[in-house]
């Protein structure tokens, strides 16, 4: 596949907005574009994630969170950082690079309700699919 049409989603632990993103593209791009997704500290994909993309008929429940250092440099043409208050990963290579400063919906706030978690992760992934919408990959 042509480099250019590849696109790599990254944030800390791969576990809420890059995997996010990597669903909304994969059903925005289909076949024409590779997407993948990782991250700095991989963990776990957040139950919360799959939750709100399976609302939306993206199924997550199959994905793992990933090492941005599994990720094969010649395999990318553009790179999309999705953090916002932390430290974003680095990827290494002469790629595209777009910051998407998206807040991290996960909390480890206990007095924050499931209801309130989603609406957290339903606010990321709105806004992810909105930037998406206008990303041009031909």
């Amino acid at each position: 596949m042509d480099r250019s049409k590849s696109i790599l989603f990254l944030c800390v632990a791969n576990s809420a907005r890059s995997q996010m993103a990597e669903g909304l593209a994969r059903q925005r791009f289909g076949d024409r574009v590779r997407v993948q997704s990782a991250g700095s500290t991989p963990t776990r994909v957040n139950p919360c994630a799959i939750e709100v993309m399976r609302e939306v008929g993206i199924d997550l429940s199959s994905h793992h969170s990933k090492s941005v250092a599994s990720i094969e440099a010649e395999t990318v043409g553009t790179v999309i950082t999705l953090c916002a208050e932390e430290v974003c990963p680095v990827f290494l290579g002469h790629v595209t690079r777009l910051h998407w400063p998206i807040a991290d919906p996960a909390s480890n706030d206990p007095s924050l309700s499931h209801d309130e978690l989603l609406s957290r992760f339903r606010t990321a992934r709105d806004q992810i699919a909105e930037l998406l919408s206008g990303l041009d990959v031909r």
